[in-house]
């Protein structure tokens, strides 16, 4: 098991409200499963990648700036931001992927160069 980001709301998250979001083909996500147990998917080429999965929340374990960023643009089209575990959150700001952290904010760079480059895996 890896680092795990969530997405946390104000109200909590029904699944219907992700299928929702996720449904209009210009997202580029899609949801797959039941409100059980599901996984969100993003697109890139002609490949797909899961990022999160859905299990009464939606979480994801990313292993690359992509899916980190495909998670933040996620949680604010669900209307709520991205937190890891250390209590740091992920947002986009002026089209900026960014990692805040107290007063420490870290940038991960431009949300569409970072999806235009694809899910490439961190190296460990």
């Amino acid at each position: 098991m890896g680092y795990e980001l969530r997405v946390q709301r104000e109200s909590p998250l029904a699944y219907a409200e992700l299928s929702a979001v996720t449904a209009p083909v210009d997202t580029g996500l899609e949801l797959r499963g039941t409100p059980e147990a599901g996984q969100v998917f993003a697109r890139h080429g002609e490949s797909e990648h899961a990022i999160a999965i859905w299990q009464g929340r939606l979480y994801g374990e990313p292993t690359s700036d992509w899916q980190v960023a495909q998670l933040a643009r996620l949680a604010a089209m669900l209307g709520g931001r991205l937190a890891g575990e250390d209590g740091e959150t992920y947002v986009i700001r002026d089209g900026i992927v960014e990692q805040v952290s107290g007063e420490t904010t870290y940038e991960f760079g431009k949300l569409e160069e970072i999806l235009s480059l694809g899910p490439a895996q961190w190296s460990t």
